[in-house]
């Protein structure tokens, strides 16, 4: 439902921030939320959890760290707060590095993993990390990462989009020529 945040940060907390944007302050967690400062300018991926009981913001500095809770919260017993927990543990290149080297000892050291949850995430995530759709990107796209929302907001499906991406992502483009670019593309499909 969301994609990004741009907005003021208001507050910091170990494990959240709070961020106006046009007056309105959103609780995001984070995996940890001093990496940012008081009155600093931040754009937030966003993964947006709606449960019975409320709805809840996890905030992403990029969008490389979105892609890995997303695939983290699709393994068994692994929940959103389990996955910020685990992102806020070591930098994620790390995480990632073990999980694709299979080191069940370093996995276990992570917040609320044990031994049957380690070997879960390997065995669900190894292989499918390494070539996630924002490898090839250059840091900071955000001109590519917005061209990406669009196209899904347009109806694309993801997988056709990040497929389209790696195929234009080495551009120097805008917006709006990343945007043409893809659908191009996705026209000739």
């Amino acid at each position: 439902m969301y994609s990004y945040i741009k907005g003021t940060i208001v507050e910091t907390n170990p494990a959240s921030v709070v961020i106006d944007n046009s007056g309105i302050g959103y609780l995001v967690h984070m995996p940890n939320g001093m990496k940012v400062k008081v009155n600093q300018e931040v754009k937030l991926y966003i993964f947006l959890q709606i449960k019975e009981d409320g709805h809840t913001l996890f905030g992403f500095l990029n969008s490389e760290e979105k892609f890995f809770f997303e695939k983290l919260i699709q393994v068994k017993n692994i929940g959103p707060k389990t996955a910020i927990a685990i992102l806020g543990y070591d930098d994620f290149q790390t995480i990632v590095a073990a999980i694709e080297t299979g080191d069940v000892s370093y996995l276990k050291k992570l917040p609320g993993v044990g031994p049957k949850a380690a070997q879960q995430i390997i065995l669900d995530l190894k292989g499918k990390l390494v070539a996630s759709p924002v490898a090839g990107q250059a840091k900071g796209d955000d001109s590519l990462d917005e061209a990406k929302e669009v196209l899904i907001a347009l109806g694309y499906k993801n997988n056709d989009v990040e497929k389209v991406i790696r195929i234009i992502g080495d551009q120097k483009l805008d917006t709006n020529g990343y945007v043409k670019a893809a659908l191009a593309i996705l026209a000739s499909v």
